[in-house]
């Protein structure tokens, strides 16, 4: 009797009704292990309050969460058309280098910017967006966009491409990233918070700290450089130039910090044509996205090479004055300055303007205080100084006629004249300390001072001054005007060349003599350097009948020595 097959049929299909429950178990397990992953992705990118961090880590969870092999993150920038930042994650650096500049927003990645909805393709290539990939770079064949938005506003795009498994995109990967989008946007939202909190306390305290600055007595020239060196900490830029107005038409770069600050330092900036004589003209903020090549500007100098976005804003004082500007400047390819970054700092612009008008308004109190002092000086010398000398002279005078021995007699005559001298040299003193400015009398040694005080901008550091003599008496006022503009042309060529740390400056007059000195320590006059401005010096010399040297002292730098007569003989 043969064998019956009969129960074999029901074998096979429980045997197929097994593999059938095998496999709807392995797709349950592997939704439960994706659903895991993108929770555990929820949950860390949430954890990231630094924003930069917690755009990479978007990223990098949206690369693993559908397996794919190359991941970007768009930032869409201001103007809603381009990408102000590009974050990627498959392409190393050396690739990166080769590709070239980051993609702006144009092609497959333009075409949701325009069209903010979930892409899916099987081929890029097939796109009617599609521009094609620049030279060096990967190959890519499927693609998986989504855009991300923070508070119904779109901030920038994911973009994923290549599968590991070689497979397209589907619905469940559509479906995960576009939930990791979502949860992207609630964390990008609570980074910018963090961010624009954390940047509004340290506004506050480069505030208090100015405000500090100012109450202990700082000049304006340090008060100033900490406000262009906090400005610059905080919105993390390359470059900070104050300007402040030179004459109508221009502004003067009074203060620079980074890059080539001593070429910039100095520099005339006119008003039409740049960053901040739009700031300045239009007395509120100006940006640009690349100031290196923004068409707007085209008298910008040349100093703004490498550089790319830009803010100038004006400091405007309490009457709404603007008094100059402050311009700050990023890299290259770094993030564009935004509303929620230029609101704060204008605000910290106008009290940082505030500040320095206090700082000016205080500075002229204590110049009246000090030209009041000084008048109590003079008078107080001239009422009872010289009056005590004069009666002393007189009473030698009544004595020496009664002296008989010839030595003792002339000793007294030698005394008299001393003290003659004495008297003529405190009247000097007494005519500089009455001189007044506003009166349109400028003594020589007042006209010095300022010309030190004001270099300090220039060089970063006050010149040391020293003067002798009855330079307010004995020299005339065409020689004065010479001596002046000698003075500004040393100091000028040492804050502009000589890179030194300290400048000496020594006025004397002799009575048959006017002798200025100016020393430094910096690198020296080079050889191949420009001597136009050393023959106007020479010439000044000659046309007054006296000589100028340039010297190196032992200890390296430069001396300049220019002496004219005062008396011919």
């Amino acid at each position: 009797m043969g064998r019956d097959d009969t129960p074999r049929i029901p074998q096979l299909r429980l045997d197929e009704l097994l593999e059938e429950l095998q496999a709807r178990i392995d797709t349950a397990r592997g939704t439960r292990d994706r659903v895991h992953s993108l929770l555990e992705a929820v949950l860390l990118v949430g954890r990231e309050l630094d924003l930069t961090q917690a755009l990479r880590q978007i990223v990098e969870s949206a690369a693993v969460l559908v397996d794919a092999k190359y991941a970007a993150l768009g930032v869409i920038g201001p103007d809603g058309r381009s990408l102000s930042q590009f974050l990627t994650v498959g392409i190393s650096e050396e690739e990166a280098v080769k590709i070239g500049p980051l993609p702006s927003g144009q092609g497959t990645l333009g075409e949701l910017i325009r069209h903010p909805e979930p892409l899916r393709l099987s081929e890029i290539s097939q796109s009617a967006a599609s521009y094609g990939f620049p030279s060096n770079h990967p190959p890519m064949r499927t693609f998986l966009g989504v855009p991300v938005r923070v508070r119904d506003k779109v901030f920038g795009n994911l973009y994923l491409t290549d599968k590991r498994s070689g497979e397209d995109f589907d619905a469940d990967d559509e479906a995960v990233i576009s939930t990791l989008a979502v949860a992207a946007g609630v964390a990008i939202d609570n980074a910018r918070l963090y961010q624009e909190s954390q940047r509004q306390q340290l506004w506050l305290r480069a505030s208090a700290e100015i405000t500090r600055s100012l109450l202990s007595g700082s000049p304006r020239a340090q008060v100033v450089e900490l406000i262009a060196q906090r400005a610059r900490e905080i919105t993390e830029s390359e470059l900070a130039d104050v300007s402040v107005v030179a004459t109508g038409a221009a502004l003067r770069v009074e203060l620079a910090l980074g890059g080539d600050a001593a070429g910039r330092l100095g520099l005339t900036v006119p008003v039409e044509g740049t960053l901040s004589g739009a700031a300045y003209a239009a007395a509120a903020a100006v940006t640009s996205a690349d100031i290196a090549s923004d068409s707007r500007f085209p008298a910008s100098p040349t100093r703004f090479e490498r550089l790319g976005p830009a803010v100038a804003v004006p400091l405007s004082t309490a009457t709404g004055q603007v008094s100059g500007t402050l311009l700050l400047e990023r890299p290259a390819g770094h993030p564009e300055f935004t509303e929620q970054e230029i609101g704060p700092l204008l605000g910290f612009a106008d009290q940082a303007a505030l500040a320095l008008e206090l700082a000016e308004r205080r500075s002229d109190a204590e110049q009246l205080a000090m030209l009041e002092d000084r008048d109590r000086i003079a008078r107080d010398l001239h009422d009872l100084a010289i009056q005590r000398l004069f009666a002393t002279g007189m009473t030698l005078q009544s004595a020496a006629r009664l002296i008989e021995h010839q030595g003792a007699a002339d000793r007294v005559t030698r005394a008299v004249a001393d003290l003659d001298e004495t008297i003529k040299i405190i009247r000097s003193t007494i005519f500089g300390l009455r001189a007044r400015e506003d009166e349109g009398v400028q003594s020589l040694r007042s006209r010095a001072s300022r010309a030190v005080g004001e270099a300090q901008a220039a060089l970063g550091f006050p010149p040391r001054l020293s003067m002798e003599g009855l330079l307010d008496t004995d020299v005339p006022a065409q020689v004065a005007d010479h001596v002046m503009a000698v003075l500004s042309e040393a100091l000028s060529n040492a804050a502009r060349h000589a890179r030194a740390h300290r400048v000496e400056v020594s006025l004397r007059a002799t009575g048959r003599d006017l002798l200025l000195t100016v020393t430094d320590d910096g690198v020296g006059f080079p050889a191949e350097g420009r001597r136009s401005g050393l023959r106007n010096l020479a010439e000044r010399a000659e046309q007054l009948g006296g000589t100028m040297e340039l010297e190196s002292p032992e200890g390296g730098g430069t001396r300049l020595l220019w002496t004219v007569p005062l008396r011919t003989e």
